[in-house]
């Protein structure tokens, strides 16, 4: 008797390379439930969440949200915080002087004297939050920051910084936190990626490379999508090169494939994942063309964010801010920024903020590409009435050191350093935490990055001690076994 041949590895490499499938369709239509499995409740009671308003497909969530997405400006190499929020006066009466204090070990272990700003800080809008001169367009909007001036982290170089303020641990391998908010979450929309990281020309990932924003163990459907914010095709191969007809007849017989693969071998999430990704990329292949086409934007939105700077890298900023904006219309949950070092000469191409010597020319390049983008962002969130839900997220992976190291140039501080939160529940116009008057060390409401993802996953509508998954054995989550929310800066 004759029986049907087993399923070859022809068979399977056809089906699985190629296909997109009825089952990926499915796993697409059914992102936004994905979150389900990870927002443990404690209670199979379904009072016991809420869910977005007027949303049946999105997941539950712990309480109500106060945000629905993140923009995470990340400022690669750490950006010094005596020199952009948190102003020490008495660096200028010690200037030049020995630390009166003992100095802990630093990255290059080449300490000179007391280093006073070479900028001047001002009070700034109705709150009156003192900063540096590098940021006067942030400056005008000081009213919507929440600055948090006592983050500390337990290292003190770059790709441990890195992967410990992208993922709350020091090595790759795990999921990013625009995975964290992306799998529990779900997405607004199923033709664009729910987690993005925007790039420009010059730009590099930090330390650690793309692996920053991996999915680490979660399913692969939630790993950063890189878009490159100066090119017509942002990402690469994004336009078919034969047409939608023949490329519709081939997605045709590729779905007769999958569906038969998946009918032999059963359900598989990390099949349905996979195929979720191919599903995405087909449908990108009209949205990320629109979503990347700035061309529409007004002559004044393109002013607010310095998209026509005769800076290359003010202008390259300027598109990402932009893009975040348009990518938020679209509801896209996270994106995150990337700093631009090309033609500036400061720090090195992975850490552009990274400056051991000449901190004044490179944090004044720096700044001046950032600065009027950011702010451009923030008041063009507010002007469409999204910044009210929208979570924007500021930081390097350190401070820098109260002492020089050479000449003119700053070490690595972890003990003590600045980040600012604005926008989606945020209470803007708010300082909080302390480091001591040299600013080498926190001493007041002392927090970690742990603290700063726990806020973030709270005003999302998320218990950053519920959104496990569980991975060769144990439960994890993005704050791993710490974290607690800063509650003093929400609104």
């Amino acid at each position: 008797m004759s029986r049907e041949p087993d399923f070859c590895r022809r068979q399977f490499l056809a089906s699985s390379s190629m296909g997109f499938g009825a089952a990926a369709l499915a796993a697409i239509q059914c992102s936004e439930a994905r979150g389900h499995e990870l927002l443990r409740s404690g209670s199979e009671d379904d009072d016991d969440v809420l869910r977005l308003p007027g949303s049946a497909a999105l997941p539950r969530l712990h309480h109500v949200p106060r945000a629905k997405h993140v923009v995470f400006c990340y400022m690669s190499g750490g950006v010094s915080h005596l020199d952009s929020f948190d102003p020490k006066p008495e660096l200028k009466r010690l200037h030049g002087q020995p630390m009166p204090v003992p100095v802990q070990r630093t990255q290059f272990n080449d300490n000179g004297k007391i280093m006073a700003s070479p900028f001047e800080f001002k009070p700034a809008g109705q709150s009156g939050i003192e900063i540096s001169e590098l940021f006067p367009e942030i400056a005008k909007v000081a009213d919507e920051l929440a600055v948090v001036r006592s983050m500390t982290t337990p290292f003190s170089e770059h790709a441990q910084c890195n992967f410990l303020m992208h993922s709350g641990f020091p090595l790759m391998g795990y999921p990013s936190a625009g995975a964290w908010c992306s799998y529990g979450l779900g997405t607004f929309n199923e033709n664009l990626p729910s987690y993005v990281v925007l790039q420009s020309a010059g730009a590099v990932p930090p330390h650690g490379g793309v692996s920053l924003f991996s999915n680490g163990f979660l399913p692969a459907f939630h790993q950063g999508s890189i878009l490159n914010a100066d090119s017509k095709e942002a990402i690469a191969n994004i336009s078919p090169l034969d047409g939608s007809i023949f490329q519709q007849s081939r997605l045709q017989i590729m779905q007769r494939f999958d569906q038969d693969f998946l009918t032999r071998v059963g359900q598989s999430s990390e099949i349905a994942s996979a195929l979720a990704n191919y599903e995405t990329a087909f449908r990108m292949q009209t949205a990320v063309p629109e979503v990347c086409d700035i061309g529409q934007e007004t002559a004044e939105t393109r002013r607010l964010y310095g998209v026509d700077s005769e800076s290359t890298t003010q202008a390259g900023y300027a598109r990402q801010c932009l893009l975040a904006r348009r990518l938020i219309e679209r509801g896209v949950r996270f994106i995150e920024l990337s700093c631009l070092n090309e033609g500036i000469g400061a720090g090195n191409a992975p850490n552009p903020w990274d400056q051991h010597g000449e901190l004044e020319r490179g944090h004044r390049a720096m700044a001046q590409q950032v600065d009027r983008p950011i702010a451009g962002l923030i008041q063009d969130l507010r002007r469409i009435g999204k910044l009210d839900e929208t979570l924007i997220v500021w930081s390097g992976e350190f401070g820098r050191t109260p002492f020089s190291q050479g000449s003119n140039g700053r070490d690595h501080n972890p003990m003590g350093f600045s980040v600012w939160l604005a926008g989606g529940g945020v209470r803007g116009g708010r300082v909080w935490g302390a480091t001591d008057e040299l600013g080498y060390y926190a001493i007041e409401n002392r927090c970690q990055v742990y603290d700063l993802w726990a806020t973030a996953l709270h005003l999302l509508g998320i218990d950053h001690t519920r959104l496990t998954y569980r991975y060769s054995g144990r439960d994890f989550r993005l704050t791993d076994v710490h974290g607690k929310v800063l509650t003093d800066i929400l609104a």
